[in-house]
Parts: C-alpha cells; sequence; structure tokens
C-alpha cells in the first residue's frame, strides 16, 4: 500500500472518529482486502468446517468496528490491529459456545505454525492460547499486544512498530521473548 493511500485512510479515520459516516463508507472498500486477509488468517489456523467463513468474519467484525466511536483512530495499521482482536474475540467466542455445546468436550485446536514454526506443538486449544495471553498481559501488556498483532493480526514487525510506535528491533525482541513465554506457558498447561 503506498504511503498516499495510507494517509488517506489515515485521514478517512480521524474523519469516522469525528462523526463522519460518509468517511467511514469511503474507507470501508479501500481496507476490505486487507481485513480479508486478517480474516483468512485467523481462520487458517481454525478446525476445518467452520461455521464462519473469511467474508462473514470480516462482516462480523466489520459490524463491531462500526460502533467504535471511543477509539482515537491513528492509522491504518492501528485499525487492522483493532480488527485483528475484533475477530480473535470473535472466534475465542465461537469457540466457547461450541464447548460449552458440547459439555466441556474436546477445544478447538489453532495450528501455531503459521505464527512461529519454532514451537514445539504443531497445534495449541484457542481457549488456552486467550487464558495464556490475559496472563502476558497482566504482567507485560506490550508483549501480549504484539503476540496479537502479529500472530492474529498478521501484522509485519514494521506495521507493529507503527502500531505502537516501537522501534523494529524492540518489537522482534518482545515477541521473542512473548514466543518463548508462550510456550512454556502452554506446555505447562498441556501436561
Amino acid at each position: 500500500m503506498s504511503t498516499s493511500q495510507s494517509s488517506h485512510i489515515t485521514q478517512l479515520l480521524i474523519g469516522w472518529t469525528q462523526g463522519n459516516r460518509a468517511a467511514l463508507d469511503e474507507m470501508l472498500p479501500l481496507v476490505y482486502e486487507e481485513l480479508k486477509r486478517v480474516a483468512a488468517a485467523h481462520l487458517r489456523r481454525e478446525r476445518r468446517g467452520h461455521t464462519l467463513q473469511t467474508t462473514g468474519l470480516v462482516h462480523e467484525a466489520y459490524s463491531h468496528l462500526i460502533d467504535q466511536r471511543q477509539v482515537d483512530w491513528r492509522n491504518r495499521a492501528q485499525f487492522l490491529g483493532v480488527a485483528a482482536e475484533v475477530m480473535r474475540r470473535i472466534l475465542l467466542h465461537h469457540a466457547r459456545k461450541k464447548l460449552a455445546a458440547k459439555r466441556g468436550g474436546g477445544a478447538q485446536k489453532v495450528s501455531l505454525s503459521f505464527a512461529e514454526e519454532s514451537f514445539q506443538q504443531p497445534v495449541v486449544d484457542l481457549i488456552a492460547l486467550d487464558h495464556a495471553l490475559v496472563e502476558l498481559s497482566e504482567f507485560d501488556a506490550r508483549k501480549s499486544k504484539i503476540v496479537e498483532l502479529k500472530f492474529f493480526g498478521g501484522m509485519t514487525t514494521a506495521e507493529i512498530s507503527e502500531v505502537l510506535q516501537l522501534s523494529s528491533a524492540t518489537v522482534e525482541r518482545e515477541w521473542s521473548l512473548a514466543r518463548a513465554w508462550l510456550h512454556r506457558a502452554l506446555s505447562n498447561k498441556s501436561e
């Protein structure tokens, strides 16, 4: 995406925050393919036959995003980060609902190979991963946010740097530490 298009999206986000509904309508087609990319990344880690498809997840996330008036929108990357978080919460809600319907049996499995090949376990319980992220955020919110943006949002280090206003080196260092912490936390839960 070009710098001018990214700047245009930022201006539309600011207009939307200020109550300009037309800005939102103009922005959606500009970010729709990126939202589909984020949704597809989420769904690749879901079980086969998931009831939500890419377009459905984008539309459900969009319906949640249009109510986000309290967010101080700064740029496209931040918007995509929030969208990734919303999609994660939607999928987590679906996982919990399915688990409750099964009365505690067989939680959904999510592949971590997409996010990082160094994880020894190829599949992780989505609910366990969420609990681990919540635990991580209690003592290091920044690492938790980096994991969320990279793993769930499919964002690059440069995009995360832009959203969190950190250097790329800091993002990489925090990602590496968070990845190791999550691996240990998820390994301990599976034993």
